[in-house]
């Protein structure tokens, strides 16, 4: 997505250690107007399938995904980083490394959110080594609803979650697919789509 590359060339920041910073427009500060271009691109590219969820994972993801889901009209599930003492009943629960937390999270979906009858789309901010990912999917897969597939604003070409990810057969799109990323020179180098 042109626009999305263009605004990550002019405003994301390239930090040591491969690490794209875009927080000005994409994960704290958020640029609605951009997020409801990114969500009609969602819309278009799954168009053919029957989403009736959106499924992220907290915090980042959050904004992205409310606005897919206006796209879709449909409503947001997110996985929840810690169980609070709002979460009732039971829950389905994943672990999933953080590549820029270097930590381990237990997430955790309450069970009245996830159905077998559920056609689940996947959205999150960045993909990199794919674990978040794979947690959702994993939530998703324990609560026997259907993988409809992933939409990522920004992928780390570079990393292997992309890869996994379609390996395995899934439907994944990214906005913007990031080949390489120069902190030297702060160049941010796209992959064609």
């Amino acid at each position: 997505m042109k626009l999305l590359e263009d605004r990550i060339r002019k405003d994301g920041v390239v930090k040591e250690g491969h690490i794209l910073k875009v927080d000005g427009f994409l994960n704290h500060q958020m640029d609605v107007e951009l997020f409801d271009q990114m969500g009609k691109e969602f819309k278009r590219l799954f168009a053919d399938a029957p989403i009736n969820k959106i499924l992220t994972i907290e915090a980042s993801g959050i904004g992205i995904a409310c606005v897919v889901a206006q796209s879709f009209h449909v409503p947001v599930v997110f996985a929840k980083k810690a169980k609070s003492l709002n979460i009732d009943g039971e829950v389905y629960a994943s672990k999933v490394e953080s590549f820029t937390h270097k930590r381990v999270y237990d997430i955790i979906v309450s069970k009245k959110y996830l159905n077998p009858g559920d056609h689940v789309l996947v959205i999150d901010d960045f993909l990199a080594n794919g674990c978040a990912v794979m947690g959702l999917i994993d939530l998703i897969n324990a609560s026997g609803a259907t993988l409809e597939g992933v939409g990522i604003a920004v992928e780390k070409g570079f990393q292997q979650g992309g890869k996994m990810i379609r390996d395995k057969g899934i439907h994944l799109e990214s906005l913007a697919i990031v080949d390489d990323m120069d902190d030297a020179t702060g160049e941010i180098f796209f992959r064609e789509q």
